[in-house]
């Protein structure tokens, strides 16, 4: 039964009308991120997959998603009910705590976008973007909507019956994403030259705006997550900042002993690693706690990235070794070093809460990773069967940009001995490509 409108609190309101903006401009943020590191012939592919992400699941979210993720449970804590397909009953008297729900409920369509936008980056320069329409809509309903329920929905297994705490969406967002990323690379096997070939981000000035971009909405993302203007949205905003300083601090430092240079790249990377992992441990762990996370995330992601050369699958744009062990080490770590002040009640075990807390974090993590990489590797499979999920071996080497979008990103006015490049000839060679056998 909602609240009536006069619960609603106008400073929370407002706050979380700016989170929102906040949250939604992390896509085009991630757009950029990822479109800076492809070569030059896939970017505006890349670019797209993330855009096209905030159509389509804006579409599925209204349709029945959000009822699907936060209506009353209707089955074993797995799933929510119908009763809000459409966004039924969510009119402007509708409240969600001290917010109107059709707030809310817009406020996680934001995660719901990038958590799907994520996944691309691990099959850059070599999915069908045809096949990438279809995969969108259908994952976000099969795996991303589940999986909140069971963490964040009323009568949800994880969060109501297990007991894990997750502040911001360290188990729906980043370990889902990353499963299910590991999962479509090896649906797809990895891009023409991988191991052999040079594969270097062709833009870091693009690469560090997105991080940039990225880093400013995170503060949407986790703040925002407490739902109202409050001490816990400034402590969690405060947690973030420092997660992501140290993140960058950690991933650079091992670069430089590793490598003998702290890269550009690295210190965009170190800082998303480190907001990953205080995603769900923003609202949970004290200041200190969310220094040791983010430094903790930044080292070991930076190893993690390397894992595909020695275990040969190609994450294209390492989801794997950011998102999902950036995930994983900020969800766990919560179980270390929960506070009382942070949570209302739990601790962790360096607190006093024994060993119990990281048990639950446990279980809830292997469970929804499990979940969202066999979901996602069956919905692949069956995906390539029926439609192709991979570019041609013609479209991938000419380039994604070209062919299926007929652009280039970036006109460099002459090919070859000078000649004029001609948008009709761009077109012709990708028409060509096309009806290659």
């Amino acid at each position: 039964m909602p609240l009536a409108a006069a619960h609603i609190d106008t400073g929370d309101t407002a706050w979380l009308l700016a989170a929102t903006a906040l949250v939604l401009l992390m896509t085009p943020g991630l757009a950029l991120f990822y479109g800076g590191m492809v070569r030059t012939k896939s970017v505006l592919n890349m670019l797209m997959m993330s855009f096209v992400s905030i159509a389509l699941v804006t579409v599925v979210w209204l349709a029945g998603g959000y009822s699907l993720a936060f209506g009353d449970d209707a089955f074993a804590g797995l799933v929510g009910g119908l009763g809000h397909a459409g966004m039924a009953g969510l009119g402007p008297d509708s409240v969600h705590g001290t917010v109107p729900t059709v707030l809310f409920a817009t406020f996680q369509l934001t995660f719901a976008i990038i958590t799907a936008a994520l996944i691309s980056g691990a099959i850059a320069d070599r999915a069908k973007f045809g096949a990438w329409l279809v995969f969108v809509p259908v994952w976000a309903l099969l795996v991303y909507v589940p999986v909140t329920h069971w963490v964040w929905g009323p009568g949800g297994w994880i969060g109501a019956d297990l007991g894990a705490l997750d502040f911001a969406g360290g188990l729906p967002v980043e370990i889902t994403s990353g499963a299910s990323g590991l999962a479509l690379c090896l649906v797809l096997g990895p891009r023409l030259g991988f191991r052999k070939d040079a594969m270097r981000p062709h833009n870091l000035p693009m690469v560090v705006t997105g991080a940039g971009l990225l880093w400013f909405g995170w503060f949407g993302f986790n703040a925002g997550s407490a739902l109202g203007a409050n001490g816990l949205a400034a402590a969690a905003f405060l947690n973030t900042l420092a997660a992501g300083c140290t993140g960058l601090l950690g991933w650079l430092f091992v670069e430089q002993k590793r490598d003998g240079h702290p890269t550009t790249l690295g210190a965009a990377s170190g800082a998303v690693a480190g907001l990953v992992a205080i995603t769900p441990s923003c609202g949970t762990v004290s200041l200190v706690g969310a220094l040791v996370v983010g430094l903790a995330a930044g080292v070991l992601c930076s190893y993690a990235v390397s894992w595909k050369f020695k275990l040969n699958y190609d994450d294209s744009l390492d989801v794997v070794g950011v998102h999902l062990v950036g995930g994983i080490v900020g969800t766990l770590l919560i179980g270390l070093f929960a506070v009382k002040a942070m949570t209302g009640g739990a601790e962790g075990l360096l607190y006093g809460g024994g060993l119990a807390p990281l048990g639950k974090q446990l279980v809830a993590v292997v469970a929804v990773a499990v979940y969202a990489f066999a979901l996602t590797y069956g919905l692949g499979k069956l995906l390539d069967r029926a439609m192709g999920f991979r570019a041609s071996e013609d479209e991938e080497q000419t380039g994604l940009d070209l062919t299926v979008h007929a652009e280039t990103a970036y006109d460099h006015g002459v090919l070859g001995h000078g000649a004029p490049v001609a948008a009709s000839a761009l077109v012709s060679a990708a028409q060509k490509v096309k009806t290659q056998p």
